[in-house]
């Protein structure tokens, strides 16, 4: 069966965005190590998943950089490169290249997508939708990037739970920005 991987920057507090959606907190001056980690999680990565608040800023901001011959590297390329599956309820059509989108009961198709051959799976939000997949006990690695910041309120991705969530921790490792990764497996 495929993993399904969460990559997700938060705030020391556990927040993924500030009350009104600002994510100008976070660290992107990210040193070589740190690149390298984020190129070795989603190297076996051949599905993107992702909610339509995100994808509409996602996908763009990624089809820019590989416009640009300063930024068109090969982790942009994986980006608009890789099939990316849009999840949900308002849009009509995939507005992107490389896109499909699914409708359908989320819960379901994410099921069938993980028992489909192929490589992992990786979602990098939005918050309401990682929320849903965290109550629904979708996500199998938890790949936190904790940013040297703290919001005291805002957006968070465990907010829907209803029970806890016993998790163990896989790997910790800090970065010269400042980031730390915290990367979880469900107990």
């Amino acid at each position: 069966m495929r993993k399904l991987k969460l990559q997700m920057q938060i705030t020391i507090d556990g927040f993924v965005a500030g009350t009104n959606g600002e994510m100008d907190w976070m660290v992107f001056d990210w040193d070589d190590e740190m690149k390298n980690y984020v190129n070795e999680i989603t190297e076996p990565v051949d599905c993107i998943i992702l909610g339509r608040k995100l994808a509409q800023g996602f996908i763009p901001n990624w089809a820019s950089r590989i416009a640009n011959l300063e930024t068109a590297d090969a982790f942009a390329h994986k980006m608009v490169d890789t099939p990316k599956i849009v999840f949900s309820r308002t849009l009509e059509k995939a507005e992107w290249e490389n896109t499909k989108l699914a409708k359908g009961d989320s819960m379901q198709e994410i099921t069938q997508l993980k028992k489909q051959s192929g490589k992992d799976i990786i979602v990098y939000g939005g918050g309401s939708f990682v929320s849903f997949l965290i109550m629904e006990g979708l996500i199998d690695e938890y790949n936190l990037f904790v940013n040297p910041v703290a919001l005291g309120k805002g957006m968070t991705i465990f907010n829907n739970l209803e029970d806890k969530l016993n998790l163990n921790l896989v790997k910790s490792k800090t970065f010269d920005c400042g980031i730390v990764l915290l990367c979880h497996e469900p107990k």
